[in-house]
């Protein structure tokens, strides 16, 4: 297989661009740094194609490799022809080469194995070449051996027939041929266990769809179904067609003998061997395909929740709601040093609300707080009623913002809180996490595990290994899109950039303890274990604020520092200039690209992102997200009426809707069809986690808990 050409047709780009870039990953440069630095030598191909470049350079290296084990272990066995190899070689996926060593692989014993054992293969021939002109019984009548436990004619036609079921399983075209069918005519059903037990699953008691247009939600919901032992799935085969054809390509003429014995071979392949391996192999590629777009949706989420634009500026008051313990508050400054904590009482059990009040209206007061972050668990409603009572008091402005405290409990009690608040208890440091989660979602964000945070769908349920490679993907070209001060970035955000490791991220913050601050990128090299090639791939994404060279504040990577001092010195600028706000407009001196990339040794890309970069030095890309709704009032579901319009936060993404914060407890449901009035596959196609959204009410229930909203016709 030429690899490099695959990868072109199947991401359709340029054999050149996937070439380059699969040499530039060889050479151990990461996603985010081909990405953003290498643009000239892979055609600008942005992070998400290098990332599903890089997926599948993986599967296919492993794929190649296979073929040449499964061709060696054949080749042994001296079993091996040309068109077989020639097969293996042309193989596109790991199952075809499965099904092509399949008659090869070294087996267990099987009934197969027992009756060839006991001399019963030229019987078996016999029946398959259909050469007898006579009752097989009489052909078989001399296989019969008592010493080889063949007692009886039947005996011995029953370890033939076992034989020839075995090697119609074995054979590979076949094989393929069936799992086409089945994906083409199967149906996926499922049937309740209990019909009279209540569940989540209760519109799978009875379900049927065709297996080639299932949803992959379908598939999740009714693997997870499975698991809890509520549901029984099944694949429904096409069988009479199967059937059909295994007998047109088996049975090759009329013989009143060995027909009906072929007959029942054929049913019994394909019923005790073919198809319970196919059901798996269906079920298990369809799991493969939903697991994959869940986890393309929950990275897509992820991106939107972590890419929130900070809100700056703010002394804000984290609040962490419970009923018995209590409710934690942490006052955090706006550089995000925790200034307080405490814990007030206002929920139930012990209504505490006065007294709650004159605590919350000293905080305010005395650290001049001008939003609280609430967070949106247990207790979060009863607490935020007490907000909004509060800011009627008050004589200053103050607002508040429910934040998803997903994630936040894992977090704060998690080894890394207690290094970082050693003398805090888990309520503080959650109520100091949804303080500094609204300050900088990335910052805070980066500290949890992302299956944590909250926005993705069966996250549980699937394979964990390809779910936390995806995901920290996500989490890595975040961080590098925004960049990272070296002098005040934690170890957690650290070791998301290009090219440090945890042990190094370690390093940094280590090495800013002992020498007070960085005030060059260079000095890089001095932290320990950061070397060379991980200064190349880091040093782009790490900023340095009011430190030796201006250019230390911007994207532009060190190896083009001179190729910048030229450039601003043909317009009539220095680096100085960077700082102070001179640069913007200088795009429109630059009349003639190509002639000025030339004269300054670099490409044409690379000559325009640093124009664009000098022009806003170390600009934060999540100032083009949505901001998040600060509220100063409150509603309940009683207070929702049907066709009432409201703005609302997209808290959630999934395969059949969005799901919105309308400033109740409870979050909305718009379905996928009341997304828009164009049709739309997917919702990803028109909303994204964290967009401001008009939504209208269709419909509250109040018992469920349910609310239906509609963002069409308003």
């Amino acid at each position: 297989m030429d690899i490099i050409k695959t990868l072109a047709q199947e991401l359709q780009i340029k054999a050149a661009q996937a070439k380059a870039a699969v040499q530039l990953i060889d050479e151990g440069n990461t996603i985010p740094f081909i990405a953003r630095y290498r643009k000239e030598v892979t055609g600008s191909l942005n992070d998400e194609v290098l990332r599903q470049l890089y997926e599948r350079l993986n599967y296919l290296r492993n794929l190649e490799e296979k073929k040449q084990q499964v061709i060696a272990s054949i080749e042994e066995q001296g079993k091996l022809t040309e068109e077989l190899k020639a097969q293996i070689e042309a193989a596109q996926t790991l199952v075809v080469v499965d099904d092509l060593y399949r008659p090869y692989r070294p087996k267990r014993r099987t009934r197969a194995t027992i009756a060839k054992e006991k001399g019963l293969e030229p019987l078996a021939d016999l029946i398959r070449l259909q050469l007898t002109s006579r009752p097989l019984e009489e052909d078989a009548q001399a296989y019969v051996n008592p010493e080889k436990e063949v007692h009886t004619v039947e005996d011995a036609i029953h370890g033939a027939s076992d034989i020839l079921a075995e090697a119609i399983s074995d054979e590979a075209d076949y094989r393929i041929r069936i799992r086409e069918m089945t994906v083409k005519k199967g149906m996926i059903t499922s049937a309740a266990k209990d019909p009279e037990t209540e569940s989540v699953y209760e519109m799978y008691y009875e379900f049927s769809e065709s297996v080639s247009k299932i949803a992959g939600h379908r598939i999740l919901a009714l693997n997870r179904g499975e698991s809890e032992k509520i549901l029984t799935v099944k694949v429904e085969a096409p069988q009479e067609d199967i059937i059909r054809y295994l007998e047109k390509q088996v049975i090759a003429k009329q013989n009143p003998y060995t027909t009906p014995i072929l007959q029942a071979v054929i049913a019994d392949s394909y019923q005790r061997l073919i198809a319970p391996a196919i059901e798996r192999e269906i079920r298990s590629s369809l799991t493969e395909t939903a697991e994959d777009g869940a986890i393309r949706v929950f990275g897509k989420n992820l991106e939107q929740l972590l890419m929130q634009p900070p809100i700056m500026d703010q002394v804000v008051l984290g609040w962490d709601p419970a009923f018995r313990t209590g409710c934690k508050l942490s006052v955090v400054d706006a550089t995000g040093k925790v200034l307080d904590t405490t814990v007030i009482y206002p929920t139930a059990p012990q209504n505490k609300i006065d007294e709650s009040k004159a605590v919350l209206k000293k905080l305010i007061e005395k650290y001049n707080v001008t939003l609280i972050s609430l967070g949106n668990g247990t207790a979060s409603r009863e607490s935020e009623m007490v907000i909004v009572d509060l800011l009627k008091e008050l004589s200053r402005p103050v607002q508040y913002v429910i934040v998803n405290e997903a994630g936040a409990s894992v977090y704060s009690a998690s080894k890394l809180a207690t290094e970082e608040f050693p003398n805090f208890d888990v309520g503080q440091r959650s109520a100091v996490s949804m303080a500094r989660r609204l300050q900088d979602p990335l910052a805070e964000l980066v500290k949890i595990d992302p299956k944590s945070i909250g926005v993705g769908q069966y996250q549980h349920d699937m394979n964990q290994k390809k779910l936390s490679e995806a995901l920290s993907g996500v989490v890595e070209n975040c961080v590098n899109k925004v960049g990272v001060d070296l002098n005040t970035a934690s170890a957690s955000l650290l070791e998301y950039i290009s090219g440090i490791s945890k042990t190094v991220a370690k390093n940094i913050v280590a090495y800013r303890e002992e020498n007070g601050r960085f005030d060059s990128r260079s000095q890089l090299l001095k932290v320990a274990k950061l070397g060379p090639k991980a200064y190349e791939q880091c040093a782009g994404f790490a900023r340095i604020i009011n430190g030796n060279n201006p250019l230390d504040t911007t994207a532009v990577h060190p190896e083009s520092y001179d190729a910048a001092k030229k450039l601003l010195a043909s317009l009539g600028f220095t680096p100085q200039d960077i700082t102070t706000g001179s640069l913007k407009g200088i795009s429109k001196k630059v009349s003639n690209y190509e002639k000025l990339a030339e004269e300054l040794g670099i490409g044409v890309l690379t000559l325009q992102d640093i124009v664009k970069e000098l022009e806003k030095p170390a600009r934060d890309p999540r100032e083009d997200m949505p901001k998040p709704v600060l509220r100063s009032d409150v509603l309940d579901m009683k207070d929702l009426t049907e066709g009432m319009v409201l703005k609302g936060t997209v808290r959630n993404v999934i395969d059949f809707g969005v799901f919105v914060d309308i400033g109740v407890h409870q979050d909305g449901l718009v379905h996928i069809s009341q997304i828009c009035d164009r049709f739309i596959k997917h919702p990803l196609e028109a909303v994204s986690v964290g967009d401001v959204v008009d939504v209208k009410v269709m419909s509250v229930d109040t018992a469920r808990k349910r609310i239906q909203l509609t963002m069409r016709g308003i």
